[in-house]
């Protein structure tokens, strides 16, 4: 299929334009997105975890050798001019720039830190690109913020979309307005994802993104793996000896627990499956974000492995649930906790996609 038959001709061109950073088996690599730094005063979404973010990468990432990609929206340029949050934040650009002896920096741009390429001064100028093409052996996966999937305002109409960054930066966000983010509202945030998964399997690729601040793993949401985690364990619970049952009626109690606060939280529309046709394909992937109330989440890669982990503080964490059942590690004697949530081979990814896309 040619390029000008196929659904996504703008996120075809972003695979087609992106700088490419060839992978090894002894590649590390962690990639954050949408920390939305801002000024350090009470309407700065960073400041809650930025104690967690300096420390992880600090203590954990710098000196494992690993490489660091953000993936847009790392300035919250909406609310904030570009010399507060660079004044506020100063030290953290410094440690962003250190991990370019590991290997690489590089930052990606999302909606809200699209004007960054008029910015002279910009610490990170010189690292700052719209997407990145990491190439595995013969395997591609995309990185790009993900807000290019909405392609209605940001490329079709860049003079109305001017003016919804200064009606948001001047208005809507002093007075508390929220729910014209695409974080915020589940149906366009639904809609982006679908869009990317189709672009993906089409591609036979994989796409990693942020944007949407929900956590995605081969596809699947937190809700839907542990829909698919209590199946799993159904399955093995009528061969199980009495003291498996036992702990398999807890595990099950645990995951439905869980299950049940996410409704309980009011995300009903956030829950459609993430199964967006019969078979899920694994070809998306979600940092999520560094602003949760909880904690962070972030994808690591680790040579021929791909995980979602999620750090968080000793009591704001306790509701996650790794669905590789591993355990909780602290970050020395910070209080800081690393889990992670799910891990897999790449190559068992590329391969379900070339069989299933």
């Amino acid at each position: 299929m040619s390029l000008h038959q196929k659904k996504h001709p703008h996120l075809e061109k972003l695979l087609e334009t992106s700088r490419p950073v060839t992978l090894d088996g002894s590649s590390k690599v962690l990639i954050l997105s949408d920390l939305h730094m801002g000024n350090g005063g009470r309407r700065d979404e960073f400041r809650r975890n930025s104690e967690l973010v300096r420390s992880m990468l600090q203590e954990h990432y710098l000196p494992g050798e690993y490489s660091l990609v953000l993936n847009g929206d790392v300035e919250e340029l909406f609310k904030f001019s570009v010399e507060d949050i660079v004044s506020r934040w100063g030290e953290m650009y410094e440690l962003f720039l250190q991990f370019e002896k590991n290997g690489f920096f590089w930052k990606t741009y999302g909606n809200h830190d699209s004007d960054l390429f008029e910015e002279r001064n910009y610490p990170l100028s010189n690292h700052l690109l719209e997407s990145i093409r990491f190439e595995y052996e013969e395997e591609v996966m995309l990185l790009f913020h993900g807000h290019q999937a909405s392609i209605l305002l940001w490329e079709t109409y860049p003079l109305v979309s001017r003016a919804v960054v200064l009606f948001l930066r001047y208005v809507a966000k002093p007075i508390g307005i929220r729910n014209f983010s695409t974080a915020y509202n589940s149906r366009r945030r639904f809609a982006i994802e679908r869009s990317i998964y189709e672009f993906s399997n089409q591609a036979k690729i994989v796409s990693v993104i942020g944007h949407t601040h929900r956590p995605l793993f081969e596809s699947l949401s937190k809700v839907d793996h542990l829909n698919y985690r209590i199946e799993e364990l159904c399955r093995q619970y009528p061969d199980a000896g009495p003291e498996e049952r036992l702990a398999i009626e807890e595990q099950i109690g645990d995951l439905k627990a869980m299950l049940d606060a996410c409704f309980t939280e009011g995300k009903k529309i956030g829950l459609r499956s993430g199964r967006y046709n019969n078979i899920v394909i694994p070809s998306v992937f979600n940092s999520g974000c560094a602003i949760g109330k909880r904690g962070v989440t972030a994808l690591e890669i680790d040579g021929d492995r791909i995980r979602l982990v999620y750090w968080f503080k000793e009591k704001q964490g306790r509701r996650f649930v790794s669905d590789r059942e591993s355990a909780p590690e602290q970050l020395g004697q910070s209080g800081f906790y690393r889990i992670v949530l799910n891990e897999d081979h790449l190559d068992y990814v590329f391969s379900r996609i070339h069989l299933l896309a």
